[in-house]
């Protein structure tokens, strides 16, 4: 009989905690203001559950969004990209890209964040727990902010999306700290397959839809457009 091996689950680096601050959004009308432009800062910062969409809060303590129609709230307080992302993206763009430039509050390095699923969970310092809930979809404000030629047509072709968490426990995230996969689910439905269903990959959808943990308001989407 084979000896089973334990399955070793990610363990990723946080390499920077980025917030953000309003600016002015040339890209939109309603609302004048963005907070795609999220910068570094030192030290710990709070993580706690925002609540539900609607008044901007998010999970981050001193960040904020713009659009709080389409953005913050329970499942989407808190985004995270990978520094493996951005290198891949560096090559296509054939510029860096720092840190934050996406609008992520948690750059990191370990895990291959479109391969997470959908219900995954990460813990981190101080109790702090996340769990996977949704990828990142582009919009109107992030094609401006990036200025590149097709753009959005880019990024989704790579779909390399980064990964939305909301907070189950409460906790403080810190450059250089560490987040552990504790849970993955036994589906397949990863932050890439979400994406491409939500991007048109509709035959994908009722996979999509089994997943047991997406957010209410990404599957009432994701009907609409099956």
């Amino acid at each position: 009989m084979p000896l089973l091996l334990p399955v070793m689950l990610p363990l990723m680096r946080i390499l920077s905690v980025n917030i953000g601050r309003p600016r002015p959004n040339p890209w939109k009308d309603d609302p004048g203001f963005t907070a795609i432009d999220k910068r570094p800062v030192s030290g710990p910062v709070a993580v706690t559950a925002p609540g539900p969409k609607g008044d901007g809060s998010v999970g981050l303590a001193g960040d904020r969004v713009g659009d709080v129609q389409h953005h913050g709230g329970t499942y989407q307080a808190v985004y995270a990209y990978s520094r493996e992302d951005y290198d891949h993206f560096e090559v296509l763009l054939g510029r860096e890209l720092r840190a934050g430039v996406f609008g992520e509050n948690l750059t990191v390095e370990g895990h291959d964040l479109s391969e997470a699923r959908i219900g995954e969970r990460w813990r981190g310092a101080d109790g702090l727990v996340l769990e996977v809930t949704a990828a990142r979809t582009p919009c109107n404000t992030f094609r401006g902010w990036m200025d590149a030629r097709g753009w959005l047509k880019t990024f989704t072709r790579e779909a390399r999306p980064g990964a939305y968490l909301s907070v189950v426990e409460p906790g403080a995230v810190e450059q250089g700290g560490e987040l552990e996969v504790v849970d993955r689910p036994d589906h397949d439905v990863t932050v890439a397959m979400f994406f491409k269903a939500a991007m048109g990959e509709r035959e994908l959808i009722p996979r999509v839809l089994e997943a047991p943990s997406l957010a209410p308001a990404e599957a009432a989407f994701l009907r609409s457009r099956a």
